[in-house]
């Protein structure tokens, strides 16, 4: 049975990775696409995500979201340095010919989720600031949503923009604080496993081969991420399948092993601000965070799918 999903992207290239992926996954039926700030402004995410689907040939609706954190000043500059000026690996040539919707991104959330009880699952990977925010239009989508699985946090693990924080919950901690003890049924994608899934330049090369247009995108740009990963991949050139392995979770929930917790967001510490904290605690709401991952067959299973 295809399951209904929204994608909530701040679109850079694994998000890019992430949107192919979903779109080519029969399993998924793809009602729309959220845009958030994160790894650029959510203009440009917008116009990114337009131009990915162009590639893809696939017309989705887009729509825009929010264009800085729930409530406070931005925590972090725009990552261009990991994913190019234009956030896409510079392959960013023209515009699309298609305009973002006008309903927000958020309000796209709450309208799909309340028409659709217990039907639409949210695929997020970038901030939560956009499903915060559908939160507090409607705190009832918490009961309605089928899941939320995120590409989010880092609970075993140190951080990769602090040595305490994952990039998407640093961005705004506000939101993710909100979002894991909303009550709502949620999958945390964190670092704990991304960083085991590794794409390398022989698939990229394998991409090239095929000689499509969309394969020379998709390299291309993921050329430009695997620079930015050198020091941190150190056997070999490659890069990390973070966004993608959210998409990969929601096709098929046995990729990745999760444990129950209760999941505390330091929102008030500077040092250690978005660090994500795994608690057993009886009273909070718990939700369910990704221990381990069958890298491989995740791998394998993303390459049949991507280009």
């Amino acid at each position: 049975m295809m399951k209904s999903v929204i994608l909530d992207v701040d679109t850079g290239i694994d998000d890019s990775m992430a949107i192919a992926y979903a779109v080519h996954s029969p399993e998924l039926d793809v009602l729309g696409i959220t845009t958030v700030f994160g790894n650029i402004t959510v203009e440009e995410a917008t116009r990114n995500t337009l131009v990915v689907l162009d590639q893809l040939e696939r017309p989705l609706p887009v729509y825009p979201g929010e264009a800085k954190p729930l409530q406070r000043d931005y925590t972090k500059p725009f990552a261009r340095h990991i994913h190019g000026a234009d956030g896409i690996g510079n392959q960013y040539r023209e515009p699309s010919t298609r305009q973002a919707e006008s309903l927000s991104g958020p309000e796209f959330i709450v309208q799909q989720i309340m028409a659709n009880p217990g039907e639409i699952t949210v695929i997020a990977v970038g901030p939560l600031t956009n499903i915060a925010r559908a939160l507090q239009l409607e705190p009832n989508i918490a009961q309605h949503i089928a899941r939320l699985i995120v590409m989010n946090g880092a609970v075993t693990v140190p951080g990769n923009v602090t040595p305490y924080a994952e990039a998407n919950t640093y961005s705004d901690p506000d939101a993710a604080a909100l979002v894991f003890s909303s009550g709502m049924p949620v999958t945390l994608v964190g670092l704990d496993v991304t960083m085991q899934t590794l794409l390398t330049a022989a698939h990229l090369e394998q991409w090239r081969s095929l000689n499509t247009n969309l394969a020379t995108f998709l390299a291309d740009m993921t050329d430009f991420y695997m620079e930015a990963y050198k020091g941190v991949i150190t056997s070999g050139r490659g890069c990390a399948l973070h966004d993608p392995l959210a998409v990969g979770v929601a096709i098929d929930p046995t990729f990745v092993r999760t444990e129950s917790y209760a999941v505390h967001v330091e929102c008030t510490d500077q040092d250690s601000l978005g660090k994500t904290t795994g608690v057993h605690a009886s009273q909070a709401p718990h939700i369910d965070v990704a221990l381990d991952v069958d890298a491989d067959r995740f791998v394998s299973h993303f390459l049949s799918r991507i280009v």
